[in-house]
């Protein structure tokens, strides 16, 4: 499997609205962060903005959207008690560049519609830091709560809908209200990326290198790829993060997981010297995020984006975990599932205790990848300081067990895509 691919031919393919989807240099330091998801990637990018060039971020904040009924956010958020939770929006907004892309799904009725296809909480933890990104199933159902869009309309408040909903009553400010009421966590920052940001992003760093255990092929995306390593920019990342019947089960939950597989080698990409060593790519990244991102309006001080890159610059692969937020089937229909609230509560738990995760559940509650043994070590080597004799020795901190019903993986940890074209 060492074998790169070759791309396909370039050209205007549809992605389905459902098909789914150790340098001490300052950019190294605040690129860290990128490492961690593509959520904290536009994030981050934009603290290399703010670090590099100020004024780069000064049409950012123009749109940048309020999030109702948030408390003040400190200007440190090292007083932020619990954490600091950072959330993501990915949306399916028909932008005229990329529309092609999408075939019926920009031509039909609900064209002007938008959906939160993909939703992400980042928890930083209090000193020690570490990070746990949360996935959470566009097809869960919640109830939403009464939203204030940003005409200042007001939606009504509702017992049970899929999440992916949210944004269409009330932006990205729904979407964030509604993960807080369902996780019981504060959510101080949060941002929102569309498709075609998704491409313009993975083009600013040559691609992401990800991982085929086998073939994919998938009518709704348009993927016919054989196993191996392939190279994915543009269409082609789209194409790989929306692809659902191309893995595991055919399911969502499925495809969360293959979407961390690619956070997992993005993180690899971001902290190789063929990014770090580069201020061009570094600089093409920053300015890309900013151009591709709605933020909180919480999120545009360049200073807060700094303090939230620095924050995380030391956390080890290992302590950077994805998991999936933790569901069952919907009673009420096999094609929806509801929060496992047990399993979910021992999570909450688990990152309050803010002690190492070990997880002791599948990689992937869908199947959608299986562990491959890494070909490459998974932290670079640094020279381990010299003991102090004299010292107290640190106390070995206590792991937390997170139940086997919740899955995920660890930044150290390969997998590769377990596409539909098996043996």
């Amino acid at each position: 499997m060492s074998q790169t691919t070759k791309p396909a031919k370039r050209g205007r393919r549809t992605v389905a609205r459902h098909g789914e989807l150790r340098s001490p240099h300052p950019f190294a330091q605040i690129l860290k962060m990128l490492s961690i998801v593509i959520a904290v990637v536009l994030v981050s990018g934009l603290g290399v903005a703010a670090y590099a060039a100020y004024d780069i971020t000064a049409s950012f904040t123009s749109d940048a959207v309020e999030l109702e009924g948030q408390a003040s956010v400190p200007p440190d958020i090292g007083a932020i008690e619990g954490g600091v939770n950072v959330f993501l929006a990915g949306t399916d907004a028909c932008e005229s560049e990329y529309a092609d892309y999408f075939g019926d799904r920009c031509t039909g009725k609900d064209a002007e519609g938008e959906l939160n296809d993909v939703n992400m909480l980042v928890h930083i933890s209090d000193n020690p830091r570490r990070v746990t990104v949360i996935s959470f199933p566009r097809d869960l159902m919640v109830p939403i709560p009464s939203c204030t869009a940003e005409d200042g309309t007001e939606s009504s408040a509702m017992s049970k809908q899929m999440l992916n909903s949210a944004y269409t009553y009330g932006e990205l400010n729904c979407v964030v209200k509604t993960v807080a009421q369902l996780t019981g966590l504060d959510i101080q920052y949060a941002a929102k990326v569309t498709w075609g940001g998704v491409i313009e992003i993975t083009n600013a760093i040559g691609g992401v290198d990800v991982c085929l255990a086998s073939g994919i092929k998938d009518p709704y995306t348009a993927i016919d790829w054989p196993a191996g390593i392939r190279n994915i920019q543009g269409i082609e990342a789209l194409q790989f993060l929306r692809t659902r019947h191309g893995v595991g089960n055919g399911g969502d939950l499925g495809r969360i997981s293959n979407q961390q597989q690619y956070m997992s080698r993005l993180a690899r990409k971001l902290v190789s010297e063929e990014v770090l060593s580069n201020p061009g790519t570094l600089y093409k990244l920053a300015t890309t995020a900013v151009d591709n991102i709605t933020p909180s309006q919480t999120l545009t001080n360049p200073l807060t984006l700094v303090q939230i890159a620095l924050a995380v610059k030391n956390v080890p692969f290992n302590e950077i975990v994805f998991v999936q937020y933790p569901v069952i089937e919907d009673p009420a229909d096999p094609n929806r599932v509801v929060p496992n609230k047990s399993a979910a509560e021992e999570l909450w738990a688990a990152l309050e205790a803010n002690q190492p995760l070990e997880l002791t559940g599948d990689v992937s509650q869908g199947d959608g990848v299986v562990v491959v043994e890494p070909e490459t070590p998974a932290e670079p080597s640094v020279e381990a300081p010299v003991p102090d004799a004299s010292a107290t020795p640190a106390p070995t901190p206590t792991t937390v067990e997170l139940p086997s019903t919740i899955a995920g993986q660890t930044a150290a940890q390969e997998t590769c895509s377990n596409g539909n074209l098996r043996d």
